[in-house]
This record gives C-alpha cells, structure tokens and sequence, in this order.
C-alpha cells in the first residue's frame, strides 16, 4: 500500500486582519499552549495545523473537522456501493484569462429517467446558481450509447476560481460523487493580506455575475493592486468581543454584505481562551505516534500542590506497566508504551476544576509485497489464480483490474482466498473478457500481472440442413459443435425470440431449435453462431401449404347481394404456400383480368371479382378455382341484384274523424327483387305544396289511420313503398277529404224540478265542440214500459217475432202499439226529423261506436240498456233546437216513470246521447223542511240603535213551504219590521234599529205535516245614561274622595267603566283625569293648593260614553294649611361632553380590487373633530380615501383596496374636553380563491385560517 497521505480539508481558512503578522493567525487558532518557546514533542503535530483535528479512516489520514470526514466516509461508501459514474471529471490547470471543461458521463442502460447532477465548490456553494458569465453547465444526451453526459465549462477563468469542486450524481436510492482540483496559475508578486470586508462583499454589482459570492479571497491568497491606504480596523477582533447583537451593526458599518458567511466563519473560529488558572502550559491539541511507539503528554501546573488526574474517553487512566505518572517540579507527565490502535482515542487531564484535552493518532506501519504477481495465459472456461504475499499475516489488501478496485462478493466470478500472508484471486471460468492487467495495493506497495485468455479451436461435428415442411407440421434444426458453449440463432438477420411454440435446446454440444406448428412467416434463412467464435451454421426453411378459400365472410348459401347500379367489388381472401393462381368463371364462361365491366384482380392474399354498375341480369352463380404446386380448390358464389320497389297506387280514404282517417292501399306490383318492408305515409294540405311524414317507423300493414289533423281543413295523403334497398318513389296523392266530427256528449244531466205533469231537465255543455260549432240541443225522453219490450224484442225469432208490433199501455190505461205508428194511440209530446232523433246506426237498432262503454262509465247499466232501444221509441220534446241548457217536459202523466237524454248538434251531425241514470217520476216530491241557521246568527245578534238590521235565513223544502214569524211569542208589527219570503230562505229587515227591537225572534216552517223551527236572539244597543248621584266624601290635602252611584239605564249593554273629569272654579275648563275606571269611588289627587274644584263622572259600555254627566253639587277647596310655596330654582343643565366612540371599529377583511369601507360612531359636545390614521400615521389629501360623517357615525371608504393597503387603521376624535382613539385591522385578501370561498357562505374567519395552512403546507407556491 503506499504510503498514508495528509489530505487538507476543503475547508476556508480564517482571512488574516491587514495590520497583523500570519503567526497572529496561528495565535488565534491554537491558543496559549503556541506561545511558548519549548520544542514539541516528537509525537506531537507540527506547528502550522492549529486546531485542525487529525483523524484515522482505513489508514488514510486527513486533516479537517471529524463530521465532516464522516459525511465524506459515508458518500464513499455510497459511491461504493452504487456506481453511477462512468467517466469523471479529472483535476486541471489552467491559466488566468483561459477556459476550462470538466465532463462527467453517467450510463442510461438501467436508468428509467435522467439522473440528477449537482455542481459545487468547496462543500457548500451550488453552482447552479452561479452560471453566468464565466460559467455554463451542459448537459447531452447520446441514443445509440445511451449515455447521459454533463459538461461544467469555465470561461475566463479567474485568480479566485481556483480550488476544490465536487460532482454529485442521485437517482432514486443510488448515490455518486467525486471531488477533483481546479488550480489557477497567477502572476508572480507579493500577496498582500486581505480585508475581511472585501472577503465578504458579492461580486459584480450590477453585471452580468451580479449576485455571486466571492469567497476566493478566504480560499487562496491572490496579488491585487495597492489600493488607497485606509485606516487599519481590526474586524474580526471587534467582532469576537462584540455582543451578538451588535454584528449586523458592525457589518453594516464596515460594508460586509454576506452576514450569513461571516457568522458561519465566526462560528468555526475559536476565540483567544482566557488564561487557565490551574495550568500554566497545557496539552497539545494532538500528537501522533506509530504503532508499538511511545508517547509523551506533559502539563505544566502553576500550583505543584494540585492533585492531577489523567482520563481516556471519560475513564480514570491508573498507573501501569502500559502507563507511567511522572512528577518534575510543576510539570506532569503520562508516558504510553507499545502503543496500539485502541490507544487511538481523546485524552483529557484535571486539575482542581479546571480541565485541558487533547487526541491520539495511532498510526499503522506500511505493509510490503514480498511475492509478486506472474503473468498467466488460459483458454476461456478455465479457472485462474494471480498468487501474492505480503509482508504480515491477514492484512488488508486491495485488488484491481485494470486500475478499478475488484470488490468480491456472492454473485461475483471474483473470489479472493487469504492464507497467512499469501493471498490469491481466483477468477472461475475465465472469459475473454477477463484478459486485463491485474494488480494488487497495500499500505507500502503493489504488484501487478497480465492475464490473456484466449478461445479454444472449434470444430463443426453436425451442420444444419435446408428443410422443406407442411404448414403446421414442426420445424427441428440441429447442430453438434466440439465446445460446449452457448450460441445465438437468429432469422433473416434477427435474433430469434423464445416463445411457447418455439423453443431452442442446447444441451452440452447440441443446439436445437425447434418450432411446433409451422407457420408461413416461419420461413427463413437461420443461422447459429456459436459466442465468442466468428463461425456461422446456415440452414434454409420452406413451408408449403395447399390451396384455400375463406369465405367465412358471406351467407350460409354464399350469396352477395348488390343493389342496382353500384359497383360489387367481391374479394374472396385466399391461402397457399406458394400463391396459388386464381380463375373466376360463369355459366363455363372465364372471366379475364382486364378492363372490361365484369373482370377479376388477383393479389397475394385474395382474388377479387368486379362488376361495375351492377345491372339485374348479373345475377346468377359465379366458380372460383384455385391451384398451386400443394392442391387445387373450388366454390361457388351466388350473385343477386336488387333495386327499389315500384310505388303503390293512389291510396283511398274509407273513414274521417274530428282529427283522424283512415286509409288503406294496395302493394306495389313489383317489389325490386327484395321483400317489402314497409310503408311510409305523408299528407299535405291540399292548398299547400310541403308533405309531412307522418309515421317514422315503418307500417308493416295496408293499413293506417293519420291523426293530429285540423278540422274543416281538406288534406291529401301518398304512400311511399321500402325493401331493403331503400325507398321507392311516391304514389299518386289521394282523393282530398275534409276532417269533421259532431261534438262530444252534453255533461251533468240532472233533474232540476218535478211537478205532477212536468219535468225540468238541466245540462252542461259539451267539453269538445270542434270545429263545426254548435247548433243546439235535442231532449227526448221514453217511457219506463217500452225497455222491457224492447228487452223481449232482442231474443230471437226462436221465441219472438221480431216484426210484431210492441204493445203496452199508456198512462190513460190504454193499449198503445209502438212499432206502429196509429194517430189515436200517439204518446203525447212532439217529435222531429230523424237527423236530429238519431243516426242510421240508430234507426236501424245498431249502437254506436264507443257509446256503450261510455255511458257504462257514467250513467251505469240502466243506461247501457237504453243505448238498445231502438230510435222511434225515443220522443223528441222540442221541436226546434235549442240553445239554453235547461228544458221542461210538458204533458206527462202523473205517476209515470219516464228515462231522459240530451244530444248536442252540429252540422256533422248529433252527437251521442247523454243519459239519466235513474228513471224519473213524474209526481211531486215532498221534501221535509230544514232551516240552515247562519253561523253568526247562532250567537245573539247585536246592532246600535239607528244602525239597519237586514237577516238571511235559508231554508228548504217541497213543496214550499209555510213560514210563520213570532217576537217573543206574539205576532210580529209588519208596520216595523219588514220580513220578505222567497222558495229557498226569508229576509228580516229593519230600517231603523230601535231599543224595542230586541227579543227573541221564533221561525217555523211547514212543509204538508213537517214542521221545523228556529229562534234568533237579537240585542239593540245604545250609549248609557249617567250615573245617578256624584257626591265628595272627604278632602285632605291635595287629594278628595269621590263616590257615586251607576246609571239607571245602562243602554241595554253591560257598563264597561267610567270617566272622570275636574274642572278649576275659576275657568270651568273640563281635563279628564281618570279613563276607562271600573269602580264607583275613587281619589283624585295631585291637586293645586288653594284652586277649588268641581268633579263629573261619565258612564261607559260598548257603545262609548253616556252623553252627559253627572257633577258635584258641591265643590272641593284645597286648603293652604299655613304653608308657604317656594318656586323651585332650576340650574342650566350642562350639556358638554368629552368625546366618546358609541360604535368601535371592527377588525375586518377586504377583497382586493373590491371597494371597503370602515364604520364607527362617536359622540360630544361640541362636535369632535375626526381624524383617520394608517399605521398611525395621518390620512391626509390622498384620493383612494374618502372619510364622511353623518350624524355622529363616521365612514372611511378604501377605494380598490391593494394588499400593501392592508394594516392597522385608527379613528381619532378631538374637542376642548379630551382625545379619544379606537383602532382595527384591515386585511386585504386576494386571488380567486378568497373570494370564492367568500360567495359560498364561508365565513372569513375560517378563510384566513384555511389559506394560512395552505401557505404553510406549500410555500413555494405562494
């Protein structure tokens, strides 16, 4: 191994004052123990170092702080373990003024994304940041190698640029780095001392470089001109003796801009220690010794009295045959003999209270190579061992390959064997590419040796042969080659991929490859190429394969069908190794590849047959035939051409309704060689010229009814005729037709009066009248007896014959026929045309569509049995229309059952009946009476007197009833009450309401032998009369006693309370004194001493007060009683106030860009004068403020608020009385977000505390 090196950390040095000598530095940095003359001790460090600690890594030695030797242990480890560098950046020279390029290369080949670089210099300082003008980083990437390549160029370099740069590579968990030099060379000349300030200042002020930190002045001493003599400050002892607070200040005096690196630098620096009282020298900061070697610590006491103890890593040391305690006057000394590397630790002695320290190095001896390496040759697949010694036994020895450390481990073919001293590397089954120079490295030298691996002769025991195979069979290539070694087999040029079907076997000297189920694409030319040897075994496949077509694609009868006139391009996909050739025939006519209408193209993988504008007579069977060197092949296609039907004939309208017809049609005659598949039908006004489709969905009948129709409107109607080719062209239009419907039934039929020989029938009109209007109405009715005939009419001829006439009697007890008509025996009442009687349907005993269903649903069955009756039983009681929706049936016999229908007409027509459900007696109904007393009547009714009474009491009844009217038992003075009576209620009306008119008011109403009563209790009021007698009981001071007696009319109400007045003797000016007073004595007081008084009481009930009063006879004096009245004395009230805010501010958040306005109140006498403030400062003539006062409230409005117009905002009110001052803070929020979240309810509170924790969690963004 060579022999350790001293590596001087890259680490800044402390700059030296200008006016102090380099040994003042040393001073500085190692303390008292430099000041003496004495000569170190042969261990110890050599004076320069200061307080530079020494530590052992590996038997390496470098000089710096321990963490941060520990941190570079850990990134060589790493670099170790994970190597990302390919090629690194080396350590140059260059000159001032001249440019350098460092390059760094990672390998791709593993990485799934670019790796991350960094640049630094010394340990800390990113270059990144520092690209400009004098550096640029470039970063490369090459495809074919794959490798990523970065560049750090310097340009012009400078004095300050040299020193130690870092390159650190990261990707995921994989970690590299590597350190290298950078010196610049400088002019020759005196190296002045440098300035602290001019150390610390950035560079480039106002450059392009502006902005980086110089720190070359600490790193390296540099010539610079003479500059202008300044008075010489000592910086740094200033700010070692300084307070900490005081540092900014003294930076700033003398012009040090980067404080973060001076206190960095002040950190590391160690002051000038305080002289020890207890040691007068005390140890070296380190020493150093070989191993075996001895070494000495001595300290020097200035009290020989003090007891000394000695400690290793904080354990007492006692005296031994390994450690020996010397005492020379003040001086005590600790000797270790056969120093070992447990003996490398930290020592420290005490003395009193007071302690010193120091730390040993144990240093190892070199180890030497005693055998060298010999060059080896062997042929691949061998084992090789490169054989050393070494000077001791299991020492620590290093391998390289071609000057790259080999690190053993269990997936490496790099083994290392250890014997004692002999250590040997053991490569298992060498390869060409283990040929290389191989050396080994100790602690005090190396050896080195060449290995050549070479390839044995091969030779070919078994070559490949050419196959020629079926499609699907399985392909077998097979070779025998001497070696027993692997190969790559590959195809037309590729390297052949493993797969399920295909399969390569090399077992020892064989080599197979095998492919089941043989393909087209499998054929080929192979080779197999045995590794490491430039020999090739070729071998030729053919696969054939017979004849086939694939008609997969068409009908199971292989028919094609094409529409007429367009082009079939059929392409039928063909198989066979080799092609096979294609020919097209029909009817044992070929058809050729050429130009013509009907021809055939031929292609690899398909044959094609082409027919342009197809036509109906090409259709028919067309013969494909295919052959080739393995089989032929035959099949048959079918060819069918189609086109669009013919269009049907004129369709005709059979029906029309209100909005609706109904139309059929016949198919065309020729349906274009497909079958129909439906019909599209449209309409059109006839006066217009634009078709509507009426349906979108194919009519798979002949069939079809158009609705949503206008009444009174003439329309046509076509067909259109669709097969699966599409649609044919439209028939002739039909004949016009104009949709007209009669109305709907009338409503609510319903009996509305009965007498012995009439019936009033009531209706409601139709709910759809349509387009034709309505003319009028038709009543008729029949008798109960002809439904139960007709019942018998409709059995049969089996029973009944349905010609003989149908006999009852009538209501005179006669025996009319009704199938005859005998003018004698007519059933009274009037009868009209049979238009308005019924429609042929009913004339002929057919019922109407839709009726029977309908008047099920609201007339019951009674009605569905009356729709049966035939038209001539029915007897029509008007004789002209009518348009009133009330009629009355005259004429008829008492105790008849008649049934009852109304029909609505129009000009289409009647419409269908509306029946009566029930038959109707024709007789008078008696029904029972029943008053319906109002519900504010059932209480008694209260009226002022002169007010007009004016009662509506309903009653019912039939026939009319009887009324009878009483007041308190006796007949009623029709002179002053008026009572009017009608057929369903009775009218009490009085003009003039007097007191007489109250009492109890009897109805009775009689209907035949029913009788039914009701009273009415109604109460005239008027005001009251007063109170009898009003009489002064007692008088004592300003009080009197009054008592009286109530009224003796009370106006036929409840007194409700009383009214008591006074009056002075002299102006008998009347002032109420007491309202609305319930009792009948009372104590007026607070009465004027000396006045006379006179009292009245009015009486009060609900209609107000009585309109007089009753007064005292006789008067009331308030007498002096000898007293003397003094007027009181009123002082002026004083109305100053000092100023005092009613309504404080609020704290408040604003939006940016979104007006804010701040409210307070504030009150004072004289008025206060306002004053704003911002940050306690004036708001004074600045427009984006507006201040008002109204009324005591004070408003500042922020127009367009900003957030630099955030923060504290006072109001300051002022008058001859005081000062007063409230404040709040005003937070502008800005961005999309706050305001957002302001629109959706969210209180401002929780917005402000929301954003804080999103700045927090992401402040980069913000």
């Amino acid at each position: 191994m060579p022999e350790p090196t001293k590596k001087e950390e890259n680490e800044v040095p402390a700059p030296t004052p200008p006016s102090e000598e380099p040994n003042k530095e040393m001073e500085a940095r190692t303390g008292p123990a430099k000041d003496e003359e004495d000569p170190s001790p042969p261990s110890a460090l050599p004076p320069g170092l200061g307080s530079r600690a020494l530590e052992r890594k590996d038997s390496e030695w470098s000089l710096g702080e321990s963490p941060a030797g520990e941190e570079q242990d850990k990134q060589n480890a790493n670099s170790q373990l994970s190597t990302l560098l390919i090629e690194k950046p080396q350590s140059g020279t260059v000159k001032v003024g001249e440019n350098i390029t460092f390059i760094a290369k990672v390998k791709a080949e593993d990485l799934l994304r670019k790796p991350t670089i960094k640049w630094f210099k010394g340990k800390w300082m990113d270059l990144a940041s520092k690209a400009g003008k004098h550096l640029q980083l470039k970063e490369t990437f090459e495809r074919q190698t794959r490798v990523y390549t970065f560049e750090m160029q310097i340009i012009k370099a400078k004095e300050n640029f040299g020193g130690n740069y870092r390159c650190e590579v990261t990707y995921k968990d994989k970690f590299d780095s590597c350190s290298f030099d950078l010196e610049v060379h400088e002019s020759t000349g005196t190296t002045p001392n440098i300035d602290i300030r001019s150390a610390f200042k950035r560079s480039g002020e106002g450059q392009e470089d502006a902005g980086e930190l110089d720190f070359s002045g600490l790193l390296k001493r540099r010539e610079v001109k003479p500059q202008e003599e300044e008075p010489e400050v000592d910086v740094w002892e200033l700010l070692k003796n300084a307070n900490p607070n005081e540092y900014e200040k003294i930076a700033f005096q003398y012009g040090i801009t980067d404080l973060r690196g001076m206190l960095r630098r002040l950190k590391r620096m160690r002051r000038v220690e305080k002289k020890s009282a207890a040691f007068s020298k005390i140890l070296d900061p380190a020493y150093q010794v070989d191993k075996g070697g001895r070494v000495r610590f001595v300290v020097e006491l200035a009290d020989p009295k003090l007891e000394v103890k000695w400690y290793k890593n904080g354990q007492e040391i006692r005296p031994s045959t390994k450690y020996i305690f010397e005492h020379k006057g003040c001086q005590r000394i600790m000797f270790i003999n056969n120093c070992a590397l447990t003996d490398d630790s930290e020592y420290y002695v005490t003395a009193g209270d007071e302690k010193c320290s120091t730390e040993l190095f144990v240093r190892e001896p070199p180890i030497m190579v005693t055998k060298q390496l010999e060059d080896i040759n062997a042929y691949c697949g061998e084992r090789v061992e490169l054989e050393c010694e070494v000077s001791e036994d299991d020492a620590n020895v290093k391998w390289f390959k071609n000057g790259e450390e080999i690190i053993p481990s269990s997936k490496s073919r790099y083994r290392v064997k250890v014997e004692g001293k002999k250590h040997i590397l053991i490569i298992e089954g060498a390869t060409k590419a283990d040929s290389a120079e191989y050396s080994v490295m100790t602690t005090g030298g190396q050896s080195s040796a060449k290995l050549s691996v070479d390839l044995k002769p091969l030779k070919i025991l078994t070559p490949l042969t050419d196959q020629t195979v079926h499609l699907g069979k399985e392909i077998c290539l097979k070779c025998e080659i001497s070696e027993n070694i692997p190969g790559k087999w590959t195809k037309n040029g590729l390297p052949v991929q493993e797969s399920d079907r295909l399969k390569v076997v090399h077992k020892g000297r064989i080599h197979k490859l095998v492919i089941a189920n043989a393909l087209i694409e499998d054929e080929g030319d192979y080779v197999f190429a045995p590794d490491a040897y430039s020999v090739t075994l070729p071998a030729k496949v053919h696969v054939i394969d017979p004849p086939k077509i694939n008609l997969d694609g068409l009908d199971a009868d292989n028919t094609v069908t094409v529409i007429a006139g367009n082009k079939l391009r059929l392409e039928i996909p063909v198989s066979g190794e080799p092609p096979p050739k294609a020919l097209w025939s029909r009817a044992d006519k070929a058809i050729t590849e050429g130009s013509g209408r009907i021809r055939a193209e031929s292609y690899p993988d398909s044959s094609t047959l082409v027919i342009d504008i197809a036509e109906r007579d090409d259709s028919g069977v067309y013969h494909i035939h295919l052959k080739n060197e393995a089989g032929e092949a035959h099949a048959s296609i079918k060819v069918k051409v189609v086109d669009i039907p013919d269009p049907p004939v004129a369709p005709n309208v059979t029906d029309v309704g209100d909005d609706w017809c109904i139309m059929n049609w016949e198919p065309p005659v020729y349906d274009g060689g497909s079958p129909i598949l439906g019909y599209f039908i449209e309409r059109k006004k006839k006066q217009s010229s634009r078709w509507m489709r009426l349906n979108f969905d194919l009519c798979k009948e002949t069939t079809f009814e158009p609705k949503k129709m206008i009444e009174g409107v003439a329309y046509e109607v076509r067909i259109f005729a669709v097969n699966a080719v599409g649609i044919s062209k439209p028939s002739m239009p039909s004949k016009p037709f104009v949709p007209l419907a009669v109305t709907s039934p009338p409503t609510l039929l319903a009996v509305d009066s009965i007498t012995d020989t009439t019936v009033t029938m009531k209706w409601r009109p139709p709910d759809q009248i349509g387009a034709a209007g309505l003319d009028g109405y038709v009543l008729e009715y029949c008798f109960e007896g002809l439904k139960e005939r007709s019942s018998r009419a409709h059995l049969g001829n089996e029973n009944v014959n349905a010609n003989a006439p149908l006999k009852e009697e009538n209501h005179h007890g006669e025996e009319t026929s009704y199938g005859e008509k005998t003018a004698e025996k007519e059933i009274p009442g009037p009868r009209i045309g049979s238009s308005l009687a019924g429609g042929a349907e009913e004339e002929r005993g057919v019922k109407p569509p839709g009726t029977s269903a309908k008047q099920s649903g609201e007339n019951g069955e009674d009605a569905c049995d009356l729709c049966d009756l035939p038209a001539e039983n029915w007897i029509v009681a008007n004789t002209e229309l009518i348009d009133k929706t009330k009629f009355t049936i005259t004429g008829l016999p008492t105790d008849a059952k008649i049934f009852v229908r109304v029909k609505a007409v129009n000009k289409a027509g009647a419409s269908e009946p509306k029946y009566y459900s029930q038959p109707i007696l024709v007789k008078e109904i008696i029904e029972p009476p029943k008053i319906r007393i109002p519900r504010h009547l059932k209480q008694t009714y209260i009226r002022r007197v002169g007010e007009a009474v004016n009662l509506v009491i309903p009653f019912q009844g039939k026939p009319r009833p009887e009324l009878t009217w009483k007041k308190d038992g006796a007949e009623i003075d029709k002179n002053q009450i008026n009572i009017r009576n009608s057929e369903t209620d009775t009218i009490i009306f009085i003009r003039k309401a007097e007191r007489s008119h109250s009492g109890k008011y009897d109805l009775k109403v009689k209907v035949d032998k029913y009788v039914e009563s009701a009273s009415i209790d109604i109460q005239i009021v008027d005001r009251p009369g007063p109170p009898q007698i009003v009489k002064i009981e007692d008088v004592w001071g300003e009080n009197v006693a009054l008592t009286w007696t109530p009224p003796k009319d009370d106006g036929n109400a409840a007194i409700t309370g009383y009214t008591i007045q006074k009056a002075d003797k002299k102006s008998m000016e009347w002032f109420t004194v007491i309202e609305h007073y319930h009792r009948t004595n009372a104590t007026i007081s607070e009465l004027v001493i000396g006045n006379e008084y006179y009292f009245r009481v009015f009486s009060e009930n609900m209609c107000g007060l009585s309109e007089n009063a009753t007064m005292t006879k006789e008067s009331a004096v308030i007498a002096k009683d000898g007293k003397v009245y003094k007027n009181p004395v009123y002082e002026d009230f004083d109305f100053t106030e000092a100023p005092m805010f009613t309504q404080p501010l609020v704290n408040t958040y604003a939006i940016a860009g979104y007006n804010a306005t701040l409210n307070c109140s504030v009150r004072g006498n004289p008025k206060p004068k306002i004053t704003w403030m911002k940050n306690k400062v004036a708001i004074v003539d600045d427009p984006r403020y507006r201040m008002f006062s109204n009324q005591g409230v004070c408003t500042l409005e922020i127009r367009k608020p900003s957030p630099y117009d955030g923060g504290t905002y006072s109001c300051q009110a002022v008058n001859n009385l005081g000062t007063v001052e409230i404040e709040c803070k005003l937070e502008v929020k800005g961005g999309l977000s706050f305001c957002r979240l302001l629109l959706q309810g969210v209180p401002p509170n929780i917005i402000d505390s929301y954003l804080r924790d999103l700045q927090s969690s992401n402040p980069e963004e913000y």
